[in-house]
């Protein structure tokens, strides 16, 4: 659309979490700040985190806790706008929250808090927020200009927080790292993160699947693991601890699983084997694991009958197999399913104190549009709150 544009000191791209935190901040620095979002809503994504509670931050996060070609990057963003920032923005809106399990703060009530004290910070700061806008051109004169279906903008700054490919019926796109590109900055590969993958029967080493059965569990792949919940499903595997472990697994590598863990599951089984022979392999099994499991891995892995019928040597195989159960994904869910998306925007062309493009004065870019990307559990809103917030800091 042509015509008179209207002018701002910065335009933020994107009304998500990151958007958002760095709008307010730079309105509350006097800046006057346009953010345009081309869905309805502002927030769509913290709406419908932590199962509609929105797991907000974690009191663990640190630089160990993310995945990016350039690890040290998110250092001097954590540092600069911690967990304890946001929560205390959180307690001044008077909003009750709790702490999860492994350091995770969600709200007591609706993440609808979250969003209207973003958006309250917001109109108190002189923010403009327009949503339906969708964008049609972005380029560069003596500003940034950006033509969209409700009019065209032009300011000095321009925030790129519009995400990436993650959830894709919520509005994702390449956007960002388009406009990225125009602009010569790089973008990493990019593969869906915190995503379900997907296995056969025949690769997770059953018959046939385990749909609907959890248990604890450590998984591994290379030199990560991690210690949560895993889920059989229809598809292969999920759960918290598979989740985060996708983020990290490459197509074609193979992941374990500890069935067991802390548990010496070979000197276990010889014990039921010498204290109770007569007893069913299925039913020794079942003193370790879930009913369902433990006849699927009698069936599959130990000859039929008493424990007394059943060799030391294959107890110990299957003892060294329950702590180390390999198994090969044909693949992941996708973006889809995926809550974020790992890699994005080359963070070596990036100021890690200020988000701006080193080779192009004026653009920023924050939030999961970056090569940044948190692990399960409220890392990456505070990733989405410290980028923005140093963004916001020098727009």
């Amino acid at each position: 659309m042509n015509g008179t544009a209207q002018t701002f000191d910065a335009i933020v791209i994107g009304a998500g979490a990151a958007g958002l935190m760095c709008a307010m901040t730079a309105g509350q620095r006097g800046r006057r700040v346009l953010v345009l979002d081309h869905a309805d809503k502002v927030g769509a994504k913290i709406l419908i985190s932590g199962g509609g509670r929105c797991n907000f931050t974690n009191l663990r996060a640190g630089p160990d806790n993310f995945i990016s070609a350039n690890p040290h990057f998110c250092r001097s963003a954590l540092e600069r706008y911690r967990q304890a920032d946001f929560v205390a923005l959180v307690r001044r809106h008077g909003i009750a929250f709790h702490e999860k399990t492994l350091g995770q703060l969600f709200c007591d009530g609706s993440a609808r808090a979250i969003v209207a004290m973003l958006m309250a910070e917001c109109e108190g700061a002189g923010v403009d927020v327009r949503t339906g806008h969708r964008i049609t051109e972005v380029s560069r004169a003596d500003a940034f200009r950006v033509e969209t279906s409700g009019g065209t903008f032009t300011a000095p700054a321009l925030v790129l927080a519009t995400g990436g490919l993650s959830i894709p019926k919520m509005g994702a796109t390449g956007f960002a790292y388009d406009v990225a590109r125009r602009f010569g900055l790089g973008v990493t590969q990019t593969l869906p993160g915190l995503v379900p993958l997907t296995a056969d029967a025949a690769a997770i080493g059953f018959p046939e699947q385990l749909a609907g059965l959890a248990l604890p569990a450590v998984t591994s792949c290379g030199k990560r693991s991690f210690a949560e919940s895993i889920l059989f499903t229809h598809r292969g595997l999920s759960g918290p601890a598979i989740l985060q472990i996708s983020s990290y697994w490459r197509q074609g590598e193979t992941i374990e699983l500890d069935l067991l863990p802390g548990t010496d599951a070979a000197a276990v089984l010889q014990q039921r084997k010498r204290e109770r022979a007569r007893t069913e392999t299925k039913g020794a099994l079942g003193e370790l694991l879930p009913a369902r499991l433990a006849q699927a891995v009698a069936l599959a892995y130990l000859p039929p009958g008493q424990m007394s019928n059943v060799p030391d040597r294959a107890l110990a195989e299957l003892g060294a197999r329950l702590r180390k159960w390999p198994i090969r994904p044909t693949g992941s869910e996708g973006y889809a399913k995926a809550e974020v998306t790992v890699g994005g925007i080359d963070t070596r062309d990036l100021s890690s104190k200020t988000m701006e493009a080193s080779r192009v004065p004026g653009l920023f870019a924050i939030g999961e549009a970056v090569d940044v990307t948190g692990w399960l559990g409220g890392y990456n809103f505070q990733w989405a709150w410290s980028s923005g917030w140093c963004a916001g800091q020098a727009i």
